[in-house]
């Protein structure tokens, strides 16, 4: 039996992590969230009983609600949940991965944050973001290299772009920078023909995990959901 901690399971790609992996009995599904009360009900009407499902309030921004004691009080929104919010949540369940048969501990970064593409697409947008996700790569490649002799693969992987409904009911100024960022979108990859699904996503996601070893070389990688530095 594998056992699971997904961080942000309310909705989105956290959802789909959790309805994907709970759909194996074998599986037990451990779900953060906000809001525990609206995430059970959504469970509940979408997915039915699954015995194997356990969901804990624990806000990523707030760490006193998952340990009491609070840091880094003035770290911006996006650092606090990116990078502080996991370096917490990395710690805090280290000695559970540690007595654990697979050994792997995966943080969803972004294309956003690679720098090479960055400068050469001038992607401006989304900075804190972007920035933010960097860092959290940075210090996933640190936990690997301290717990890589320990058999802990951390890896960092882009979902490419996904449709969580960030695209809806969008102000005119946010489709225009929406369309101009599609169109350096297209530049980078002819090929894109636009957001995927949230189950789409998982699936590549998982694969790249589930393939992923600390012998061929993935320990504290920051890679696609191609499993390369090709981000759509």
């Amino acid at each position: 039996m594998a056992a699971y901690l997904i961080t942000g399971v309310s909705r989105g790609i956290g959802f789909e992590f959790l309805r994907q992996l709970s759909s194996d009995s074998a599986n037990k599904v451990i779900g953060l969230v906000r809001n525990k009360e609206s995430t059970d009900k959504k469970i509940a009407a979408e997915l039915g009983q699954r015995d194997n499902v356990y969901i804990l309030q624990a806000d990523m921004t707030d760490y006193n609600s998952l340990k009491p004691e609070v840091l880094e009080k003035d770290i911006l929104d996006t650092f606090k949940t990116n990078v502080v919010g996991n370096i917490h949540l990395f710690n805090l369940f280290m000695p559970l991965v540690l007595k654990g048969k697979v050994k792997k501990v995966l943080a969803i970064s972004s294309g956003m944050a690679d720098i090479e593409s960055t400068a050469k697409y001038d992607l401006d947008g989304h900075a804190p973001y972007a920035i933010s996700k960097a860092a959290m790569n940075a210090a996933v490649a640190k936990f690997s290299a301290q717990y890589k002799k320990d058999g802990v693969l951390f890896l960092s992987v882009c979902p490419g772009l996904v449709n969580t409904g960030q695209y809806d009911n969008m102000t005119p100024e946010e489709q225009g920078y929406a369309g101009a960022l599609m169109a350096k979108f297209q530049a980078y990859a002819p090929h894109f023909a636009g957001p995927a699904t949230t189950e789409s996503a998982v699936k590549d996601v998982l694969s790249v995990l589930d393939n992923a070893s600390i012998n061929s070389g993935e320990a504290g990688a920051y890679v696609s959901h191609y499993g390369n530095k090709q981000w759509l």
